[in-house]
C-alpha cells in the first residue's frame, strides 16, 4: 500500500509543478497589462486563481483522459465503477483539491473509512478509484 500512496504522491507533485509552470506562464504573460494599467492589487486573487486552474487542470484531464500528466507517468489510471469517466464525476472526485486544507481532511476520512486504505472520501462519493495501470 505504501507504494500505492508513494506513487500517488510523486504524481500530485509532478502535477502541482506542472500547475505552477503553467500560472508563471500566466503570471508573465499578464504582467505588462499589471503593470502597466498599474492593477498590481489583481495579485491578491492569484491564490484562487491558482485553486480554480487546478481543478480545472484535474477536471479536464481525468474527464477526458482518465489521468494527468503525473498520474501517467507513474502509470495510475482514475476509473469510475460503472462505466467511462466523464467531467462531471472527475469534478466532484477533485473539488477538494482547491486548497490543500480541504484535499488533507479527504484523504483522512478517507483512508480511515476505506477498507485497503486506498480511497479518498470524494473517490467513494464519485464512485471512482485510482488504480495501477501495467
Amino acid at each position: 500500500m505504501e507504494e500505492f500512496w508513494g506513487g500517488r504522491l510523486a504524481a500530485l507533485i509532478v502535477d502541482v509543478i506542472f500547475i505552477t509552470l503553467l500560472m508563471w506562464v500566466l503570471t508573465a504573460t499578464i504582467y505588462p497589462l499589471i503593470a502597466w494599467t498599474n492593477l498590481y492589487s489583481v495579485f491578491n486573487y492569484w491564490l484562487i486563481l491558482w485553486g480554480l486552474l487546478t481543478v480545472l487542470y484535474f477536471m479536464v484531464m481525468e474527464g477526458k483522459w482518465s489521468t494527468t500528466l503525473g498520474k501517467g507517468l507513474f502509470k495510475l489510471k482514475v476509473q469510475y465503477r460503472e462505466g467511462e469517466m466523464d467531467y462531471k464525476k472527475a469534478l466532484l472526485r477533485n473539488i477538494s483539491k482547491f486548497l490543500w486544507i480541504p484535499l488533507v481532511v479527504d484523504l483522512a476520512v478517507g483512508s480511515s473509512r476505506s477498507k485497503d486504505g486506498k480511497e479518498r472520501y470524494l473517490d467513494r462519493l464519485a464512485g471512482t478509484r485510482v488504480i495501477k495501470v501495467e
